[in-house]
């Protein structure tokens, strides 16, 4: 029997901003790592003990990223996509479905997308060492040794011994900073929101204690549909699951509760201050990223994306330049980022929730400019990507091409365009670019006219099945 990994690729990372947005979040973020916490995840599980299909449980919104994420590491995946966010159980219920569907004994893995674990060896250790206490119809949450008294984690009060592990005496919620130090002092253990248990068990329980929202969620799964690489779980029916965690829905709520104590190293990568923690420093404890220069400056975090940022004279700070905004704060604080950007969306600021590089399934575009009445682009075309058959109503283009060889299409004339040649796009033609090499192509796309926003697109015929009103 091999263990199936669910990943849950669902939340907004708001404490990561402005890197983690809504477009692009913090799992699909390259942080102290050439590959992303998704893919990092995804990798951890290919000791021989899992599956070598994961489950992937994401929104609609992110799919293309998922795609892609799991194209660039060559790793073929189920990915089911919940119409709607409602938080972890449901989430973990649709996995279940898909697992059992392929082994009705299934034991799955229940993993965040988000973590930082670097001992590879270590998690599969501590996941086999588990593995009996599933099987025994035990419902396992894997447990941290605090390194602090912690305020922004769950704790988990350790009882009867089991196995490698402990049934839950009981969980508690984040505490203040003087109760995490009496939980440590106690032998407590950080709750790392990752989960394993025999699926039939799981669903067994979701049915006794949370019936509606598992009929909601049976229901959506039994009415998914197949779209290009992707599995589509219905709307109507996912839409009348209640939106609870698997902690209050599930774990809170029965005696087969156990823990785990991992015996690697675990980090949720949830503030900028963690961040720093898992990054390089410097001999002066400074992490860099960029063209970054300090003097003078002690234990900070400083990414700069494109312009030269430097520091002197300042200690324990984060500063975080991305191209259109500037993060400055007291690491100690980093925790109130999130209130900021909550601050950013009443003010209804794009910059709160839409990055500049935009991923799509045939590549990415970056906004470079913009004015009144124009916009400039860099847009990025994977090998064997196009973008749809399409026209506009309120805006005219011209295409450079700056690396690679672009397909052009526009209304009944189709050419090729090498590097430093162009073309003009006239307000109301049919156009379309297209990729047809092994190379990526490098398009600067200055757009001119009244509108530029992505609803102004009429989509004639797309390939990854898009609607006319979906970017």
């Amino acid at each position: 029997m091999k263990i199936i990994p669910i990943i849950l690729s669902g939340g907004a990372g708001t404490r990561l901003w402005p890197l983690s947005r809504r477009t692009r979040p913090k799992q699909f973020l390259e942080i102290g790592s050439d590959m992303t916490l998704f893919q990092d995840t995804i990798l951890r599980c290919c000791d021989d003990a899992f599956d070598t299909k994961p489950i992937v449980v994401a929104a609609n919104e992110h799919r293309f990223l998922v795609a892609e994420n799991l194209r660039q590491i060559n790793i073929n995946a189920d990915i089911l996509l919940e119409p709607i966010g409602r938080n972890s159980f449901p989430a973990i219920l649709a996995g279940c479905l898909q697992a059992v569907e392929r082994d009705h004994d299934a034991v799955v893995l229940v993993l965040a997308a988000d973590h930082r674990i670097l001992d590879k060896q270590g998690f599969a250790k501590t996941v086999l060492s588990a593995l009996p206490i599933a099987k025994d119809g035990k419902i396992i949450t894997f447990g941290v040794k605090p390194g602090y008294a912690a305020t922004g984690y769950g704790y988990i009060e350790p009882g009867n011994p089991i196995g490698a592990g402990h049934l839950v005496s009981r969980f508690v919620e984040k505490p203040d900073e003087r109760t995490a130090a009496e939980y440590l002092e106690k032998g407590y253990l950080w709750n790392s929101g990752n989960f394993m248990f025999s699926a039939q068990t799981f669903l067994a329980l979701a049915t006794k204690l949370m019936a509606s929202t598992t009929d909601a969620v049976r229901a959506a799964f039994k009415e998914r549909e197949r779209d290009l690489d992707y599995l589509r779980l219905g709307e109507r029916a996912f839409a009348q699951a209640e939106s609870i965690s698997v902690d209050y829905a599930i774990l809170e709520r029965t005696d087969r509760a156990a823990v785990v104590p991992v015996a690697h190293d675990w980090s949720d990568i949830g503030t900028w201050q963690s961040v720093w923690k898992n990054m390089e420093q410097d001999e002066h404890e400074n992490a860099l990223t960029g063209d970054v220069i300090t003097q003078s400056s002690h234990r900070n975090l400083v990414h700069s994306e494109a312009q030269l940022t430097t520091l002197v004279g300042v200690d324990d700070l984060i500063v975080i330049a991305t191209r259109d905004t500037v993060l400055v704060a007291d690491q100690a604080r980093s925790e109130q980022v999130k209130d900021l950007v909550d601050t950013l969306k009443r003010q209804e600021r794009s910059e709160a929730t839409d990055a500049l590089k935009v991923f799509r399934p045939w590549g990415n575009y970056e906004a470079l400019d913009n004015g009144d009445k124009y916009q400039v682009k860099r847009i990025v075309i994977t090998p064997g990507g196009e973008l749809s058959l399409q026209k506009h109503k309120k805006r005219s283009e011209h295409w450079v091409v700056v690396e690679g060889q672009a397909e052009v299409t526009i209304d009944d004339h189709i050419k090729t365009l090498n590097p430093n040649e162009s073309t003009y796009i006239p307000l109301g033609s049919v156009h379309r670019l297209a990729n047809r090499t092994e190379k990526p192509v490098v398009i600067i796309e200055v757009q001119t006219g009244t509108y530029f926003g992505e609803d102004d697109i009429i989509r004639l015929e797309d390939r990854y099945n898009r609607s006319s009103n979906e970017t």
